[in-house]
């Protein structure tokens, strides 16, 4: 019998599924999100600066995780946000960076200690910026956005959510021969239909998909977009969860999300190539027109900033503060950076590493339009 979606599925089956998982179809799209996610890898490592990637990517999974719940932002407020210099920005923006840092704080974590349930409750106490725990009060019910229409009642009672978590978890670590990709998943379904905390339920899933991802060793960090593909196809995504809770159709949720992953890590390994081309042609604009600053560090450091105050460099070991202020007003001189007063602290914005990831496509035009000539710049000494 098909479950009442007005009524709490507390019937939900625990894992593993009786249904067949490793079906031809799935295994066909398992090979090629393997091949795409060892690609996404290989990019990654040739980032000499690891920050680059993880100050940043991140960020935009954040975005489009957090819209994928009508919690809209920009890339330009998130990233001011992250710059630690807007006390009184977007309080949209402000809900995403803590999505980046739920992500952050989830990957560091697994250094230490395997992934759990446990984690979960941590990731939806930073994502929601205090303490949580599993629901305790009835009448959670999940509505269709346009018709008010109850679609789905997740289970109820604080012991049968903990009994829930504690399979999912024994799954997560079972030892038998499910690809990770698929048991990926069949994870985050089940995570979904468990619905355990007041809010935070889909952002939390969609992180703990990155962090079972890193704990499989299928990704070195949490650098795939997958949110941007989920937020593109936001109809399908619930349509297949709610196909799964109803009629047990595995099948087509498991497609979908393997095509999610190998979709995305292409396109996320394509950015990742357009900004180590971006890296290496600011790298050679700079060295060429004011050679007097140049470091490697200092352009790793634009990048892993992009909205960069002197604090940034003086933090990282580039420049003291004087020092660190003339370097990054002779890069605005050059138009690398872009200088905004803000208050009585200044940033100074790569506005063409925004526009390229803003950008759907892999490509930037390059410096030296409508700059001015070398002769003209004040020299630095470093």
């Amino acid at each position: 019998m098909q479950p009442d979606p007005t009524k709490p599925y507390n019937a939900l089956p625990e894992l593993p599924p009786a249904a067949e998982l490793e079906t031809k179809p799935v295994l066909k799209r398992c090979v090629a999100a393997h091949r795409a996610l060892a690609e996404l890898n290989l990019a990654g490592r040739l980032i000499p600066d690891q920050s680059v990637l993880i100050n940043t990517i991140p960020l935009l999974e954040a975005k489009a995780s957090s819209e994928i719940e009508n919690i809209v932002t920009t890339n330009d407020a998130l990233f001011r946000e992250a710059s630690d210099i807007d006390e009184d920005g977007d309080p949209a923006a402000k809900e995403a960076l803590r999505y980046r840092s739920a992500l952050n704080s989830g990957y560091h974590a697994l250094k230490g200690r395997p992934l759990t349930a446990r984690t979960a409750v941590e990731i939806c106490g930073v994502i929601k910026g205090f303490d949580i725990d599993v629901r305790r009060t009835p009448g959670t019910q999940l509505r269709n956005t346009f018709t008010g229409e109850v679609i789905y009642t997740p289970p109820e009672g604080a012991d049968r959510l903990r009994a829930l978590l504690a399979n999912w978890e024994r799954y997560l670590h079972a030892d038998d021969d499910t690809d990770p990709l698929v048991r990926m998943a069949v994870l985050h379904y089940q995570f979904e239909a468990i619905h355990p905390f007041p809010d935070g339920n889909g952002r939390t899933g969609r992180i703990l998909n990155l962090l079972i991802l890193v704990h499989a060793g299928l990704l070195d960090m949490p650098t795939l977009y997958l949110s941007r593909h989920i937020l593109k196809t936001r109809p399908d995504y619930y349509r297949l969860l709610q196909a799964v809770t109803m009629r047990q159709e595995w099948e087509p949720w498991i497609v979908y999300l393997l095509a999610a992953v190998e979709t995305t890590a292409s396109w996320t390994n394509l950015r990742i190539r357009a900004i180590r081309d971006l890296i290496e042609h600011t790298g050679d604009y700079v060295r060429a027109r004011a050679p007097a600053i140049y470091s490697h560090e200092l352009i790793q450091a634009i990048f892993a900033q992009p909205y960069s105050r002197i604090a940034h460099l003086s933090e990282r070991g580039i420049a003291k503060r004087v020092s660190a202020s003339r370097y990054l007003k002779q890069l605005a001189a050059i138009g690398v950076l872009q200088e905004e007063k803000h208050g009585r602290d200044k940033l100074f914005i790569h506005r063409k590493y925004m526009q390229l990831l803003a950008s759907d496509e892999h490509a930037f035009e390059p410096y030296g339009a409508r700059t001015r000539p070398s002769s003209e710049v004040e020299p630095v000494t470093p």
